[in-house]
This record gives C-alpha cells, structure tokens and sequence, in this order.
C-alpha cells in the first residue's frame, strides 16, 4: 500500500481559556509519564527598536529573578530531570518545558518566576555579550554561515526585521535597560499563548490558572516592516581566500501560507529540491558529485517569506553547481513529470506527514504552526488533498510562474 492511499487525520486538541482570556491548546496523548509546555509570545526580533535586544531577552529570562541565581534556576530543573529552553524568532518567543508529569507541580512556579521577575544581572549579561561575541567571530569563518545571513539581507534589506545582521558592535551596546524595557513591554504587559502535550495531569488546566491565569494578556500591535531588498541580484564574496569550500545560496521573495499556490508550490519544491529522491539531489549530488546536498525549502516566516536553494560545493565547482540549479528549473517548466515520479513524491510527502503526527509533541507543533500562523485544521486537509490531487500540467503552470531566473537572488561564498 503506497503512503498516498493512507487517510490521515490531525488530532484535535481540547482548548481552555484561563481566568485572565489566555488561550490553552492541549493534546493529551501518549504512552510515556512525559509532557511538554510552551509559552508562546509575541516578543520576536519584528518588535525590538535596538538590534539583539528581543533574543538577548528572551535568553537572559533564565539568568536570574529577584530570589533566585541563574545556578540556582538551572539547578532546581536539572534536580527534576527537565529542560527549559527558550529561543526567539522573528514574530514569537517561546519558552518550551519538557518533564516527567509528575513533576509538574514543582516547576511551573519556577517558570512564573522567570515570566514575571527575571533581574536581568550586569554579570549575567555581560557573560552573554562575550560568549555571543566569541561565538559570532568563529561563525564569520565559516562560508555557509556568512550566505545564510547575507541572503535574507539581500532578500528583505538590512533593516528588516527577517534581514538584520548580528555585529559585534550591536552585542556591545546592548544594555540592561533595553532588556528590562523590552520584558516589561513584551512578556509583563502583553498576550501569550500556552501549548501542552503528552500525559497531562487531571489538574493541570487548575495549575496553570494559578501560575498564569493572573497575569496581563494584552493584544500586541502587529508590526509590518517595509522590504527594501538588495538591488544588485548577484553577489560573489571572498570570505576565506584559501578556503576549499563554498556556500550558495538561491532564492527569491515568496508569499506566504495564505496565499492559493502555497500548498501546491510545496509539492513543486519537494520534487525539485525538498528530499533525497529530489531532482537537485538527482543531478547535483549523484550525477555530477558537486556536493553532499543540496536542498530547496519554503522559509518558515508569518508575513513575508522566500523560496530559498542551499548548498555547500567545491569551490571550483560552485559556478558549474549554480548552472545546473538554473537547468533542473528549466526542465520543469519545459518537461511535465512523468506519473512514476510524482508519485515518489506524493509519497515521501504523506510518509513525512504521518512521521510528523506520530506522538503529542509532533501533533501540538503541528497545531502551532497552524495557530500561529491564523490558520485552522482546513489549512491541513487542504494541503493532504493537494498532494493527493495535484497534477503534473499544473506543476509545470506552477514552475513556468515562479522558476523566473530574474526574479532570483544569487550568491555565492567562498
């Protein structure tokens, strides 16, 4: 039986809304005495006036509250074996607990703490600003780290949120104001979101009205930042003169999920550059013996987003490599795909899909990324019901609209 033919169903998840309006999504699920929590805000880098200051926010939150030290914080979750991790991006911050359930009870208030009286320590941040500097100056050596961020710089401009580059001067001027300005504005006084997931304790929705059903949940003003991308489409970059390797990066401006071609336009990438059995991988990789992968993907961003080609090759191959890029666009918009390959394609597409749903934690990202994003669970029967469905003349209408040379941002790092 082919991947295609199975009938998949997203799991639903049971909402609540505690005392003070803030959403709860949970999927209760799982055969394991695990659960995970995240709290989702609106505290992205879309919302910092000064460069840095929402992901040095976001990390510093486990650095130290009025009663306790960063050691004392990091200790009394590594006492209960848990995780707590926080990254930010560019819309949303997230702090995300992993736990055995039991344990529940004797972490969440630790996590309040954080969420509501984090100090923000010179010492703490001053550690920060030197492992960040050090970290950033052993980046720039590498090629592909240089091409991953120059990239969207061309893309969206250097002031774009989606855009912006990290400098050591920038970590430099970062100050404990901004950062307590920054909390005070986007995690005391604004809206957050909760996701659960696992084997959730019968009392949880209790638990988490009494950790967090007090505090402010605020609507945040939307930001939109004007694009201003790079005029001259083609960059060529010396980083490492006797390096051996070289970054490439392809891409160009994309719309977003809301968009009607964007689920059809996932099939159209999976085929040319989304997987293993992928055409780029078919030609750059197996044939030609240019590089150990190459990849093409749909970014990841709420407002704005971009169809991106990376690969790492050869420095005396990395022109021969982009060529052949440019070549299997052009095979699509010339060439309908046979029904044997696409249905190679459809295949891996729904397999991903059914390992994506296989336990809670994988479910609830799933309904994340849908919420997130101001999408429902149609957003995912549609995108089923295309890769099911679509065809290999409106793959071609698809490639004949956007594998546009011209509209392609090209760069190359060597």
């Amino acid at each position: 039986m082919d991947a295609v033919d199975f009938k998949l169903t997203l799991k639903p998840y049971k909402k609540y809304v505690l005392k003070n309006g803030v959403e709860v999504f949970g999927i209760d699920a799982g055969a394991e005495d695990v659960m995970m929590i995240e709290w989702v805000y609106y505290a992205g880098n879309t919302y910092e006036e000064k460069n840095l200051v929402a992901s040095a926010t976001n990390f510093m939150l486990k650095n130290g509250t009025s009663a306790k030290s960063a050691f004392q914080i990091n200790e009394h979750f590594e006492y209960y074996g848990a995780y707590l991790n926080r990254v930010a991006y560019s819309e949303t911050a997230v702090i995300t607990l992993h736990t055995l359930s039991k344990y529940i009870g004797e972490l969440l208030p630790v996590v309040r703490e954080m969420l509501t009286d984090s100090v923000f320590p010179e010492e703490e941040l001053s550690i920060y600003k030197k492992i960040m500097q050090q970290r950033l100056s052993v980046n720039l050596l590498k090629c592909d780290f240089v091409a991953h961020r120059l990239i969207d710089a061309y893309l969206y401009g250097e002031q774009h949120p989606y855009g912006r580059l990290s400098r050591f001067e920038d970590f430099e001027a970062l100050t404990r104001e901004q950062l307590v300005e920054f909390y005070s504005n986007y995690y005391l006084h604004s809206k957050f979101i909760i996701f659960v997931a696992g084997k959730l304790p019968d009392d949880l929705e209790q638990q988490l009205n009494t950790h967090f059903g007090d505090m402010a949940n605020n609507q945040v003003q939307q930001i939109s930042h004007a694009v201003k991308p790079a005029k001259e489409k083609k960059q060529r970059l010396i980083n490492d003169p006797n390096g051996v390797q070289g970054a490439i990066r392809i891409a160009r401006p994309f719309p977003n999920r809301h968009h009607p071609d964007f689920l059809k336009v996932q099939v159209l990438n999976s085929l040319f550059g989304g997987f293993f059995g992928s055409r780029l991988m078919a030609n750059i990789r197996e044939e030609k013996g240019y590089t150990y992968g190459v990849h093409s993907y749909i970014q990841n961003h709420i407002q704005q987003t971009a169809w991106m080609v990376s690969t790492e090759a050869g420095r005396d191959v990395c022109e021969a490599a982009v060529t052949e890029i440019y070549r299997e666009m052009k095979r699509l918009q010339d060439e309908l795909v046979d029904e044997e390959e696409l249905l190679l394609v459809r295949n891996y597409m729904m397999g991903s899909i059914l390992g994506d749903l296989d336990g809670p934690f994988q479910i609830i990202a799933r309904w994340k990324n849908i919420i997130i994003n101001g999408l429902n669970e149609k957003y995912f029967y549609d995108s089923i019901h295309t890769i099911k469905t679509i065809t290999a003349e409106e793959l071609k209408q698809l490639a004949e609209k956007y594998f546009q040379p011209d509209e392609f941002y090209e760069l190359v790092v060597v």
